[in-house]
């Protein structure tokens, strides 16, 4: 049997093991997939002893899309451009790297009706998943990009990374900027259970808040987006589906069906 995993921490509340159950059953594809713990610390040696038990492909998440490219003989070009990995493909006696985050978000951007393209966008967060999506957005042709970071020579490292439009805001001053199309929320201040705290001016009547986690994780944001008056705010499980369905694409050479998946999840 073919054994998959994926690796993060927390990591025990992932939904991925089941979500790509569902894929290998559309398929009769039996597959091994399981959550394995990981930190920065431990990310290597996890990955070896998985490697050495047949280990043939994985996903990254928190805290690691930024670490696992350094352990890859190879990377896609997507992956390259945005500095994040979240699909590891087992090549011969190496492990490549690739990014589906960015796909998975367009795709379920697309499934709620929401433009990229012409777009202004602001982007909360610079870590890893925020950096895949940046990129997508800038690909799909957002008109403008505004990335606010707590860390704000995080934010203008990819704000100077990227091709399109794109500028990097000190958090305390989103509140003098006009309403967004679209803001997307890649930090992980809703993992804390804390109360989020939106710039209100940045959203109006108009404005499509997307968070990329999902569950109780996502909850402040979507909290605050609808207080703000937002006209849609939606949680990441979509995307998860579809970043999910892309790298089983990768692994077994056929696309997956996300939208019973989706369901399923929903339900």
């Amino acid at each position: 049997m073919n054994r998959y995993a994926v690796f993060g921490q927390p990591i025990a509340h992932s939904l991925s093991p089941r979500i790509h159950a569902a894929f290998a059953a559309q398929f009769d594809i039996a597959l091994d997939y399981r959550a394995i713990e990981a930190g920065r610390d431990t990310f290597a040696p996890a990955l070896a002893a998985f490697t050495r038990d047949g280990g043939c492909g994985a996903n990254v998440t928190l805290p690691l899309k930024e670490d696992a490219g350094a352990l890859c003989a190879a990377l896609s070009d997507r992956a390259r451009r945005c500095g994040s990995v979240n699909t590891l493909v087992r090549v011969g006696d190496a492990w490549h790297g690739d990014s589906t985050d960015g796909a998975g978000l367009l795709h379920d951007l697309t499934r709620h009706g929401i433009e990229a393209r012409d777009a202004r966008v602001l982007l909360l967060g610079a870590g890893g998943a925020a950096r895949a999506v940046a990129f997508a957005l800038a690909d799909a042709g957002a008109r403008e990009l505004f990335v606010a970071n707590r860390t704000q020579a995080r934010a203008q490292a990819l704000a100077d990374a990227l091709d399109a439009p794109a500028r990097a805001r000190a958090w305390d001053t989103l509140q003098r900027e006009p309403a967004f199309d679209l803001v997307v929320n890649a930090t992980s201040a809703g993992h804390s259970g804390d109360a989020f705290v939106l710039p209100c001016a940045a959203i109006g009547a108009t404005t499509a808040c997307y968070d990329l986690s999902y569950g109780n994780a996502a909850r402040a944001f979507l909290a605050a987006a609808r207080a703000a008056g937002a006209r849609v705010a939606c949680d990441g499980l979509g995307m998860l589906v579809e970043q999910a369905a892309e790298s089983f694409a990768l692994w077994h050479g056929r696309h997956p069906h996300t939208t019973p998946v989706l369901a399923a999840l929903r339900g």
